[in-house]
């Protein structure tokens, strides 16, 4: 049966009430909000890698660039997507320009600049997640509706994903398209794009290219966007983490509900917030597999675009005196 709408929800978010009753129960936890500069060595090898990779390949039959784009370069795109989203939250250095430049490198072997536009629009999922008009992780509803729950839809959604995320961003219009950060991110990723074809050639760009697309789209990793927020475990649990194998190449994005409940917290130290606080986080639904998962999204006619939570309240959780987290996680909330 095809589903016509989302599934709406009067209450609010469940991060910020969570947050406030783990802060209550576990005080520590505040010990493991901070910064992880080190995060950069692994952008650094990341980055320098799929240049190798490219490099390896440029002479290469056509097929063997697919094949290592899909094999190889899908997991070291991936694993840089995630290096973005540290970069996003601040998570490498105190200085917030030394983040965003972190995240433009991160940025290079994807192709297209989106390092600072991602983190404008993250933040906005973070702060109303379920909010149409402002969350740009929740699909259009003509994107919804097209494609809803056929195979052949769902697929053909997950191989071109990027072009949706970025027609999505279109309709949040408290955000600013452009400004110098932007343009930094275009400058110095156009000089990149222009510089690997030259020095490389047109296979090794294409390699990036294969490697962006399989990294966020029609592979298992492509479920991670899945796992998320869709409704495939549960009709009211609306965020799921994953605690499968590929978190030790994933910088640990698959604790989901950790990172929501505490965007202070570096990937590092997610599995440390879930063995703090257990009674929170194993009592909650998680995936195990992804790609048990993408094949579950592909052919599970009751699983859609329309599966998620959308809400309208754009209202903040009080904080009690005796619960109030740091300045730092309040300003990471409040942003």
């Amino acid at each position: 049966m095809r589903e016509t709408t989302f599934r709406f929800s009067e209450s609010p978010e469940p991060h910020r009430i969570r947050t406030l009753l783990i802060l209550k129960q576990y005080p520590d936890v505040k010990k493991l909000m901070g910064k992880n500069p080190a995060t950069i060595f692994a952008i650094a090898g990341l980055v320098g890698g799929m240049i190798g990779l490219s490099y390896w390949v440029k002479d290469s039959a056509w097929w063997v660039v697919f094949l290592v784009a899909y094999c190889v370069g899908a997991f070291f795109n991936h694993a840089l997507f995630v290096m973005i989203h540290e970069c996003s939250h601040h998570l490498l250095f105190k200085n917030k320009s030394m983040n965003r430049l972190a995240a433009i490198v991160a940025n290079l072997p994807h192709v297209f600049p989106s390092a600072i536009s991602f983190e404008r629009y993250h933040i906005k999922h973070h702060s109303f997640q379920g909010v149409h008009e402002l969350d740009a992780d929740l699909p259009d509803f003509w994107e919804a509706k097209l494609f809803n729950n056929t195979v052949i839809g769902k697929a053909f959604w997950l191989l071109l994903f990027p072009v949706f995320q970025v027609i999505r961003t279109f309709r949040l219009k408290e955000i600013k398209p452009v400004d110098g950060w932007i343009v930094t991110n275009w400058i110095i990723q156009i000089a990149f794009n222009v510089a690997l074809w030259v020095f490389f050639g047109p296979k090794a760009l294409l390699f990036m290219l294969l490697s962006f697309f399989f990294s966020v789209g029609l592979h298992p990793l492509g479920a991670r966007w899945i796992q998320e927020h869709y409704l495939t475990l549960s009709e009211t649990q609306e965020t799921y983490s994953y605690y499968g194998g590929l978190n030790a190449v994933a910088f640990n994005v698959g604790y989901h509900n950790e990172h929501h409940d505490f965007p202070s917290i570096p990937w590092n130290k997610l599995p440390k917030l879930k063995q703090t606080a257990p009674a929170f986080y194993d009592s909650l639904l998680a995936h195990r597999s992804w790609t048990r998962l993408f094949f579950r999204f592909l052919f599970d006619k009751n699983i859609s675009l329309y599966s998620r939570i959308t809400r309208n309240e754009r209202g903040k959780v009080k904080l009690s005196d005796e619960s109030k987290p740091d300045a730092e996680f309040i300003a990471e909330k409040v942003i």
